[in-house]
């Protein structure tokens, strides 16, 4: 049977890349994510005593860190992040804006308290490839309400130059 039949490609000649990782299943540390204030969760993911979510090892994010009432991941583009035309993903942009924006309301949590993304705009401001280097999401809580919370998130260059910028509207849910 060819790779054609089995459903791959058939006698390519381009290089193909390969990559693994591994992950910590979420479910074992959600005892810890329950005992915690958002703040010291988010600071042992950045200091690894708290294994980061499988999305950041996934799309390769460097350390979170939680600084000044901002949160902040940095990624180095690679060729696996880019769509067809060889430019990063506009899901992996967002995926980046909204971890930041979504760990920004998590700071200010209380232990025990959860939320979730309700919404998140994002706008694609320069394009991004594995040339760019280094990129860096930021983001920070604009209103915390009782219910709900806003932040925003800007990705830059190490020039400091726009890349991407979103708002999201998260959920927030106090033990029951």
């Amino acid at each position: 049977m060819s790779q054609t039949q089995q459903g791959g490609p058939a006698a390519d000649p381009r290089p193909v890349d390969e990559r693994t990782y591994a992950w910590v299943e979420p479910a074992g540390v959600l005892p810890l994510l329950a005992s915690l204030p958002g703040e010291d969760y988010l600071r042992g993911i950045g200091d690894g005593t708290v294994p980061p979510p499988p999305i950041a090892m996934t799309l390769g994010f460097g350390p979170l860190r939680v600084e000044g009432g901002e949160v902040s991941v940095e990624l180095d583009p690679q060729p696996f992040h880019d769509n067809p035309i060889g430019t990063m993903h506009g899901g992996v942009v967002s995926a980046l804006l909204d971890t930041v924006t979504g760990c920004a309301v998590h700071a200010t949590l209380p232990a025990g308290t959860g939320y979730t993304s309700l919404d998140i705009s994002v706008r694609f401001v320069r394009a991004i490839t594995s040339s760019t280097g280094t990129i860096r999401a930021t983001g920070r809580v604009v209103h915390r309400g009782r219910r709900t919370a806003v932040a925003e998130a800007r990705l830059t260059d190490t020039q400091g130059r726009l890349l991407a910028s979103a708002t999201s509207t998260c959920l927030v849910m106090e033990p029951s």
